[in-house]
């Protein structure tokens, strides 16, 4: 693996700004090898969404980061898997916030607790972060780091940049757009504008993603002119719908995922993000391994980057498990990636960079440029 910084001098660094020449991504990238895709930080390791999980994710040797970005109450991105916040952070330990505890619809399921679009970045930035799974992950880092803005990463990933000697793409979700747009909080607009602002991301490696169609339509229009940025179609449950697309359209995750779909996603979007599970790997006769919806999503002139490794056993197909739920399982969790990297995926979303690292710095991996078109680091 490559020599880990100190995570303190990344965070100080983060107040960095830099410019280098470096070639971005094009609508179609060039063959490459698989690009490594730190889910919402490393966030196998530390709290979710923080700047202490992205500067870790780095060290780890991911090749992107990804923040999810929701919106506060005056219009700032902030990185949080959910607007509600009840699990991710401190909130409910502050009696001042009592009062805002409440039951939203968000996009068509009833969910209670607290959410960012009620606070100000001033209201967030008093609270910290906690480890959401805390039957599983360790929660000694619990109550140290804040909720980060989108311009507070994008200044980390630059200046890990610098120090790595790599560019670090950045991997943003925007969740729940139809709904922040219903309350007057456009996210969409605000990112290109955030994004355009900041010399590392006029030119390094960004993809956006959005389980939403009609807002990543809209920015393949408003993003024509930036060529180192591609969209990510993210797919849910087959049995679903995006949540921007009407009850009476008869299209589902399901049919996106056949041949005319995938083809349809090919002219707003470079890549689809599925679930793993939606792979159906199959082995052939002569012991290699296949994927009928990668293949078909390549004859489409898609990338496939699915989400997510995880390397607990309670997240590992059965195949892949060694012992209680709740512990890990790098061992299995290697093979379970080296085996989806085997049928050809172009990236992966993985909570534990460090493990999934293992895995595409094997011996029998090509030594190809990433997907980010600058090289990933080896061992």
């Amino acid at each position: 693996m490559h020599p880990r910084s100190t995570m303190s001098a990344l965070l100080l660094a983060a107040c960095v700004s830099v410019a280098s020449a470096a070639d971005g991504i094009r609508d179609r990238a060039p063959a490459c090898g698989p690009l490594l895709i730190a889910h919402r930080g490393a966030s196998a390791v530390l709290p979710e969404h923080t700047l202490a999980a992205y500067a870790r994710a780095i060290e780890d040797g991911a090749d992107a980061i990804e923040p999810d970005l929701v919106s506060t109450r005056d219009g700032v991105l902030v990185a949080r898997h959910e607007n509600e916040i009840g699990g991710t952070t401190d909130v409910a330990d502050h009696p001042g916030f009592a009062a805002r505890r409440t039951r939203k619809s968000i996009d068509g399921a009833w969910v209670e607790g607290w959410f960012t679009e009620d606070f100000t970045l001033a209201e967030l930035k008093t609270l910290r972060a906690r480890e959401p799974r805390p039957a599983m992950r360790s929660t000694a880092y619990d109550g140290q780091f804040d909720v980060p803005t989108l311009e507070e990463i994008i200044a980390l990933a630059a200046a890990a940049s610098v120090r790595a000697g790599r560019d670090i793409a950045l991997v943003p979700e925007i969740k729940h757009s139809s709904y922040f747009r219903a309350i007057g909080l456009p996210m969409e607009q605000r990112l290109m504008d955030i994004l355009r602002a900041h010399p590392y991301t006029r030119r390094a490696p960004v993809i956006i993603q959005s389980f939403e169609v009609g807002n990543l339509r809209s920015l393949h229009a408003m993003a024509s002119d930036l060529t180192n940025l591609r969209l990510l179609q993210l797919i849910g449950d087959p049995a679903t719908r995006p949540a921007d697309i009407d009850a009476g359209a008869g299209i589902r995750y399901a049919s996106m995922l056949e041949p005319d779909g995938l083809r349809d996603i090919a002219g707003y979007a470079a890549l689809i993000g599925p679930p793993f599970q939606l792979l159906g790997l199959e082995r052939d006769d002569a012991g290699g391994i296949r994927s009928r919806l990668i293949e078909d999503a390549h004859a489409a002139g898609l990338q496939v980057m699915p989400y997510t490794f995880r390397p607990e056993n309670g997240f590992l197909p059965a195949d892949y498990r060694d012992g209680p739920p709740d512990a890990r399982n790098d061992a299995g969790s290697i093979r379970h990636v080296r085996d989806h990297l085997a049928a050809g995926i172009d990236g992966l979303f993985a909570d534990d960079p460090a493990v999934a690292r293992l895995a595409l710095d094997a011996d029998d991996v090509p030594d190809m440029p990433t997907c980010t078109g600058v090289p990933s680091p080896r061992g």
